[in-house]
């Protein structure tokens, strides 16, 4: 008997290793199959432990939020949720959801998906879960009906609304089958899939990556040509995805590719290279929390000693702008007329003499395979060499890097690193990277600043805009006045595509990695 794919769906089949095409595009029989190629592992699906850029791919693609980030500049649009209601208090906020969603095996979503989800990733204390821990408490959130979910916060949050897209909505009949001693089915989850997006799981492999199906019955409908399967694929040498995008070999790889290989892909008629301003700010992760990085003059010099301009125009040939502080220029939050620090050795020296606290060599940890991340470590490396101060590299893949900045005593001295978007608004970049509430996985400093810290917490639970716009300002002040970070650019990104894909919707927050929009000239 022929078995349909809506028949496998109903069978709860959809984390089961299908028959399979090869991995290579050339085995592909669909005209619509789409491989982008990632310079990341795929290691991880869980969708509430993994909340990098890299893997961005997995949660926009296999799930679903009750509300998602769209198109550029990012606006917020009703997902898996029809409407929301805030209470007066700004304490509660309720839900109404679809009533026409169904996850991959066919069951339909409720409430209790949500508030399952919701406990999870609070539970697991990984991913997106410090967004909420302050304000979301366990067994708080409720489901009074199948399509109601009620939200009861600690305090009002300025940013509840804006993360709530990160609350990716797992089968939870699905996943709770697979739990073993409490463990939440993370070590199932994390090689399986159980979501209700616009693409299905066929097959992962971490050393490789994973594929998916096209999900007919995804409650957003399908309009036009879209694709059928999508692969995302493993590809570290940033030579191999070039080489592999000019022969068609993959569909789309990532936008932040360094700028002379952009310029060698504008050069194929079988590429295009969409151009977006990002909201992605690179800059020197400095650990705060260790002598003499715990030195305000130590640090001062550090940032004195950056070449700034000779980073980004000659080794990224002018290709991003000059980012004085941690947000990004595209947002409020930045005080007017902030400059950055200069590149000035005479005053990084000068800053160096008022250290009292022994020198020691200090350690530049930069992502292995991100070629910006380890031209700005060698670059920095020399400069400090001149003023004094002895500096190791050490290249870490990013999944080291980002298990190492869990505590601060296994965070390096400095890390040069992006800062992404999760979600729109100035506490995703100065409030989470500086504030002492976030210190762990999304910090990016361990700086410590009471008045810093009280500014934040009006921040969170103000519901006035001009309040919250002098507040960050204030606090952007304050790591910039402290050199709690270096701060170097904001991102463009540069997406390159085949010339015969179609319907990318780019936003900062997805990368270009949402194809539900996406389609192939057949």
């Amino acid at each position: 008997m022929t078995r349909t794919r809506r028949d496998l769906l109903k069978a709860g089949l959809s984390s089961v290793s299908l028959p399979f095409i090869g991995w290579d595009g050339a085995a592909a029989q669909s005209a619509s199959r789409f491989v982008f190629a990632n310079n990341s592992p795929y290691d991880n699906l869980d969708p509430h432990t993994i909340f990098d850029v890299s893997r961005a791919a997995i949660r926009f693609n296999l799930y679903d939020g009750l509300y998602r980030w769209v198109d550029n500049p990012p606006k917020l649009i009703p997902w898996l949720a029809e409407s929301h209601s805030v209470s007066d208090d700004g304490k509660t906020y309720t839900f109404k959801l679809r009533r026409d969603v169904a996850f991959h095996d066919g069951k339909p979503l409720t409430s209790a998906d949500v508030v399952y989800s919701v406990e999870r990733i609070l539970a697991l204390k990984r991913g997106p879960s410090s967004v909420y821990a302050d304000v979301v408490k366990p067994g708080t959130t409720q489901s009074p009906d199948p399509h109601t979910v009620v939200f009861n916060l600690v305090r009002p949050s300025a940013i509840f609304l804006a993360t709530v897209p990160d609350i990716l909505v797992v089968n939870s009949t699905a996943v709770k089958a697979n739990e073993k001693d409490g463990d939440w089915a993370e070590p199932w989850l994390a090689r399986n899939e159980a979501g209700s997006g616009s693409y299905a799981l066929r097959r992962h492999d971490p050393a490789i990556g994973f594929t998916a199906r096209r999900f007919p019955e995804h409650f957003a409908g399908w309009t036009g040509q879209p694709l059928d399967e999508l692969e995302f694929r493993t590809v570290l040498e940033t030579n191999t995805r070039v080489l592999g995008l000019i022969r068609g070999d993959f569909q789309g790889a990532d936008g932040y590719m360094p700028y002379d290989q952009i310029q060698r892909l504008r050069q194929s008629p079988n590429v295009q290279v969409i151009e977006q301003e990002s909201m992605r700010v690179f800059g020197l992760a400095l650990n705060n929390s260790k002598p003499p990085m715990d030195d305000v003059h130590f640090r001062r010099a550090l940032a004195h000693a950056f070449d700034y301009d000779g980073f980004i125009n000659d080794i990224m040939k002018g290709s991003v702008s000059r980012n004085p502080g941690p947000n990004p220029n595209t947002i409020w939050g930045t005080p007017a007329g902030l400059k950055g620090y200069r590149y000035d050795l005479d005053e990084a020296r000068s800053e160096l003499r008022k250290v009292t606290a022994p020198l020691r060599p200090i350690t530049l940890n930069p992502l292995a395979g991100f070629s910006e991340s380890e031209q700005a470590a060698v670059l920095f490396q020399n400069s400090l060499r001149q003023v004094g101060i002895e500096a190791v590299v050490e290249v870490s893949p990013w999944p080291v890097i980002a298990a190492r900045f869990n505590k601060p005593e296994t965070m390096a001295d400095v890390i040069p690193v992006w800062k992404s978007t999760f979600y729109v608004d100035p506490n995703n970049w100065v409030g989470e990277l500086f504030g002492t509430r976030y210190h762990g996985p999304r910090t990016f400093s361990y700086y410590s600043n009471p008045e810093f810290d009280r500014r934040l917490d009006q921040a969170l639970v103000s519901s006035n805009s001009e309040e919250r716009r002098r507040l960050y300002e204030e606090m952007t002040q304050m790591v910039y006045d402290d050199a709690a970070g270096i701060f170097v650019y904001n991102t463009r990104w540069y997406g390159p595509y085949s010339s015969k894909v179609e319907g990318i919707r780019f936003s900062p927050v997805s990368h270009g990695q949402d194809l539900r929009w996406a389609s192939l000239k057949r």
